[in-house]
């Protein structure tokens, strides 16, 4: 546990240090929900139909978007190889960075989710869902991107290979964090979806980090 806390607390530091990846990704995830209703137009009805998916979706991508520095910067320093041979396991480390990464990306774009379903004049009925679901969705996506990354790493135009490695497994999640949010707005039991996206959690959570860990020792043979 020390060398877990050391790891987040030093991931922590230097996403504070490095800001900017952080608000870009918040930025971009504002700016991908913004663009839906200039495009189809503002009419109220649509949007509302739309705004579970259009978030989720702006959502699935921000996290897309901050996955392929995960590990790139402390393989290129040497600081992944020096953390493989500490005295933590190599599982621990990657839950440690896995999670340090979903607070200074996926925490905020939590935080901005429900001003976003304000503009897209989403139900006030899935709001609660909606900030749920993203908890339970958001560090499964985190996860699975995090085993993709380490799969990848070192690899030229590693973020291509990224997303047509991932896209596919984050489908799930998508369909089910939607589903919940759209089952609260039409008066329906939200149990379900939210039972598989903690099942998906769960999955990811118990899995993930074995196969990153594969990867990353892998990468640095």
């Amino acid at each position: 546990m020390n060398g877990f806390r050391a790891i987040l607390v030093r991931d922590l530091r230097l996403a504070l240090r490095q800001g900017m990846d952080s608000i870009m990704v918040v930025v971009f995830f504002v700016i991908a929900v913004v663009l839906f209703p200039l495009g189809v137009g503002p009419e109220p009805n649509i949007l509302a139909r739309m705004a579970p998916g259009v978030i989720w979706v702006a959502a699935l991508l921000s996290v897309l978007l901050s996955l392929d520095r995960l590990f790139q910067a402390d393989f290129e320093d040497g600081s992944l190889e020096l953390m493989a041979l500490g005295p933590a396991p190599l599982e621990i480390v990657v839950l440690a960075k896995v999670l340090a990464h979903w607070l200074v990306t996926g925490l905020p774009l939590i935080i901005a989710a429900p001003v976003l379903a304000v503009l897209m004049n989403m139900p006030a009925d899935g709001f609660a869902l909606l900030i749920l679901a993203l908890l339970l969705g958001t560090p499964a996506l985190n996860l699975i991107g995090a085993l993709g990354a380490g799969l990848i790493l070192g690899a030229r135009r590693g973020g291509v290979l990224l997303a047509l490695l991932i896209l596919p497994l984050f489908i799930p999640v998508l369909i089910f964090g939607v589903g919940a949010i759209e089952a609260a707005i039409g008066g329906f039991p939200a149990r379900a979806p939210l039972l598989l996206l903690g099942a998906l959690l769960a999955g990811a959570l118990a899995l993930c980090p074995w196969g990153t860990a594969s990867g990353l020792r892998q990468a640095l043979e």
